[in-house]
């Protein structure tokens, strides 16, 4: 099960979240040739995206997107309030380099777009610091003028992310103090003891002495949302007409979900049984 926990720590005034990802994960970026240090980059982006979708009070989406000036061209990863995470990157095959290297010159933004209405909201930041995690903390501190600490972990078949807020001063004594400890802490979680322990007992290890509250596991759904059914209404919504032409030069229709990189192939034969299916099922309505 990929899940989402709240957590609480009342006594130091700091909220929190932790996401364990192990389902999915394949399915989400296999379709694609990801070099190792892209793929990496994806799955923390993978991990961080619940985390910022842990204190979600509206119906919608939220979208966090890289655009790059160099091989690393674009990285997106969208949740919304129904926990359905996906993500993509657009790169070279042959793509390396550290954080900075891949994220020379870009821009970091967060999109929050709500499911009612046209109103969205759209944060940008400059790229700062020599990972994701550090990128993160600084939107927080640019953008919502709030205290915090998130530490990713990437893994071929786990994808691991833990974030901690600082609530406001006002609601706690010696806030800063609390929020001290709260560091010193989170300065010990290594990547690699992310992957190894689970979830329980990684909290239990680097919260022993605190105060704490976890609350109930959400599922985090990792998978695209595209399907043979969606990809079918939209061939059918162009037209045998306008598909006949790619038949024509090629045998075949293709189509390549952006998100997943999953390949759809359709023939003539199959455009044919689609149209027929379609204008079946039209005269079935259209006679009750």
């Amino acid at each position: 099960m990929n899940e989402l926990r709240e957590l609480l720590f009342p006594e130091r005034g700091v909220r929190g979240a932790y996401v364990d990802l192990r389902e999915g994960i394949q399915d989400m970026t296999g379709w694609r040739h990801y070099a190792p240090d892209v793929h990496r980059l994806l799955g923390q982006a993978l991990a961080a995206t619940p985390l910022l979708a842990s204190h979600l009070k509206f119906e919608g989406r939220i979208n966090l997107q890289f655009k790059g000036k160099h091989e690393l061209q674009l990285l997106v990863t969208q949740i919304d309030h129904n926990l359905e995470l996906r993500g993509m990157a657009k790169a070279g095959g042959d793509t390396a380099g550290s954080f900075q290297e891949l994220m020379d010159e870009g821009m970091l933004a967060m999109v929050m777009e709500p499911a009612r209405g046209t109103q969205y909201y759209q944060a940008v930041v400059e790229i700062m610091g020599d990972s994701l995690a550090v990128a993160l903390e600084g939107y927080f501190t640019q953008s919502e003028q709030l205290a915090t600490i998130i530490r990713l972990a990437a893994g071929p078949d786990r994808l691991v992310g833990l974030m901690l807020q600082r609530l406001p001063a006002e609601e706690v004594k010696d806030g800063d103090a609390h929020w001290e400890h709260m560091l010193a802490l989170a300065g010990t979680l290594g990547e690699q003891e992310m992957l190894e322990k689970d979830g329980e007992t990684l909290l239990r290890h680097l919260f022993h002495e605190e105060d704490r509250r976890v609350f109930e596991p959400r599922n985090v759904a990792l998978r695209c949302r595209c399907s043979h059914a969606s990809i079918s209404a939209m061939l059918l919504s162009l037209g045998q007409e306008e598909l006949q032409p790619v038949l024509d030069q090629h045998g075949r229709v293709a189509v390549t979900c952006e998100f997943c990189g999953r390949e759809y192939s359709y023939t003539e034969v199959d455009i044919r049984a689609l149209v027929a299916a379609e204008n079946a099922t039209g005269d079935n309505q259209t006679r009750q």
